[in-house]
């Protein structure tokens, strides 16, 4: 138990940040004591990550801060570059939430570790590696010292995420900040990301602050929660107090909009004719030594329903939907998607009108150069050359409102929205083609509850209003069961169980559905 009369590890006093005379953080009070875990949970926007990149001196440029920030006896707020130099990494780490943008892809994971690791006195080479080598060890990745000669892009992104966390305790901080580590990973990486923190922090007595927007998550993480919103710290208390008795009306609609999502699923709908007919569909990666990543994969999707297709990282999925859009080639089987083989070019205009793809990475899926106007121009002009400056507006005015956006937007850049925004855009895009299939390839899973709600249900309505028929690929099968008629649960290139939702979900048949299940459940507990 965390003694609450020692004096604290981190002090945050009066913490105001603003930019370009727009106040983002408001006057922040809160304190972490040595082997404590704080959450600190908000809906994006709420300036979680702004308070943790304060404690780390790491402020974006244009953001001027101003109270005190203590750990311990020394003031960082007054601190130059050098004084924050023996402050970052080695009192307070850091574990972002893609890996992959603080991982260096040129240098190996053992350059990297070497580089944080706290130096001994006297240490030969070789034993220093070898202290490398047990700190992959230490966050279960296989093979630690074939590891160690790795690079980023050869991991997985739970194995990403094991090895930032292993460069970040390198150096042996006091306080880790992890901030989302687990947003976008499925739920059985999860569930063993969090539980590697949890043993990790008891093992070395750190202290922790977890930032994230999943209310599950911050409740098993942490002895202490503090809630943020529009820059404000409104609430903080024990775990149990926050969770069970909620005082500000801000903290209550987070538990009400994680505790029941708000679409609600229809009935099983009368089956069309077939959309999707896939039979022995096979497909291979590389063309030295291929890989099988599908392997004998058979099924049929009629109009008018939605597919969810469930498995963790690595199962296929993604695979599966790009073979449906004609964006991989099979190694052998058949894929025939309104009766055309989507890989055949001469018609990829023609399968472009009926099938389009709504990707997870909406900041990858968006020219960050051209305006949202320009973005949903390009598939009205695919379709009409002809249209004028004045009717692309209009339409484009319409697409917007469809969705659930002002108008007012479409002079913005998509850096200058929200990411529930930047999704609502690509999937307005999307639409602009009038498909009659549509695939959603994760599109919540980095979106806090509130936001990934109302896209749930903008999704759910354009699926009546139009009649579509969805894919819905995902990693959270609570989310999933919410919104699917039918699913397939993926593993190792194959489908394992295939059936109605309910039937899927309530009475799973496969050892490997239920273990989804089980980490689904169990991810935070």
């Amino acid at each position: 138990m965390t003694d609450v009369h020692s004096l604290p590890l981190l002090s945050i006093r009066s913490l105001c940040a603003h930019h370009g005379g727009k106040p983002v953080l408001h006057d922040v009070t809160l304190d972490i004591h040595p082997g404590q875990s704080v959450g600190l949970i908000g809906e994006s926007g709420s300036g979680k990550s702004l308070t943790a990149l304060a404690c780390m001196g790491l402020l974006p440029d244009g953001i001027a801060a101003t109270g005190s920030i203590r750990h311990r006896d020394t003031e960082l707020m007054h601190l130059g570059e050098p004084g924050w130099q023996d402050i970052r990494g080695k009192k307070i780490g850091i574990v972002f939430q893609d890996p992959m943008t603080s991982l260096n892809p040129i240098m190996t994971l053992g350059s990297q570790i070497l580089e944080s690791l706290k130096p001994v006195d006297g240490e030969r080479a070789a034993d220093r590696r070898a202290r490398a080598a047990r700190l992959l060890d230490e966050v279960g990745l296989p093979d630690p010292a074939g590891m160690l000669r790795r690079y980023p892009f050869e991991l997985s992104g739970g194995q990403q995420q094991r090895a930032m966390i292993a460069m970040t305790l390198a150096a042996e901080p006091e306080l880790l900040i992890a901030d989302e580590p687990t947003t976008a990973l499925d739920v059985t990486t999860q569930a063993q990301i969090l539980s590697l923190l949890r043993d990790i922090q008891r093992r070395r007595g750190m202290a922790m602050l977890f930032i994230s927007h999943d209310l599950d998550v911050v409740s098993a993480m942490s002895d202490h929660v503090a809630v943020m919103y529009g820059g404000h710290l409104v609430e903080q208390g024990g775990t149990r107090q926050i969770i069970d008795a909620p005082r500000h009306p801000y903290t209550r609609s987070l538990l009400d909009a994680h505790a029941g999502l708000s679409v609600s699923r229809r009935g099983m709908p009368a089956a069309g004719g077939v959309v999707v007919d896939i039979a022995g569909l096979c497909v291979d990666y590389g063309r030295f030594r291929p890989k099988r990543v599908l392997d004998g994969v058979a099924l049929r999707l009629h109009a008018g329903m939605t597919l969810g297709i469930a498995g963790e990282s690595g199962s296929g999925k993604t695979t599966l939907a790009l073979t449906i859009m004609g964006l991989l080639t099979p190694s052998a089987g058949q894929v025939r998607v309104f009766g055309m083989n989507p890989a055949e070019k001469r018609l990829r205009r023609e399968f472009a009108r009926h099938c389009q793809y709504v990707f997870q990475d909406t900041t990858g899926s968006l020219n960050p150069r051209r305006t949202l106007l320009q973005a949903l121009s390009e598939p009205l002009l695919a379709q009409d050359r002809a249209l004028t400056g004045r009717e692309l507006l209009r339409r484009c005015a319409a697409m917007l409102e469809e969705v659930g956006m002002e108008p007012s937007l479409l002079a913005r850049f998509p850096h200058q929205i929200s990411g529930g925004q930047r999704q609502r855009i690509v999937i307005a895009r999307a639409l602009a083609m009038n498909p009659r299939l549509l695939v959603c390839d994760e599109p919540v899973s980095a979106l806090d509850a509130t936001v990934r709600n109302q896209v749930l249900a903008l999704l759910a309505g354009l699926r009546r209003e139009r009649d579509l028929t969805l894919i819905f690929i995902g990693h959270d099968l609570n989310v999933m069961a919410s919104m699917v008629d039918e699913v397939i649960v993926m593993r190792r290139g194959g489908i394992v169980e295939h059936g109605a939702a309910g039937e899927v979900f309530s009475s799973p048949r496969h050892d490997y559905t239920q273990e989804l299940l089980r980490a689904g459940r169990c991810a935070t507990v």
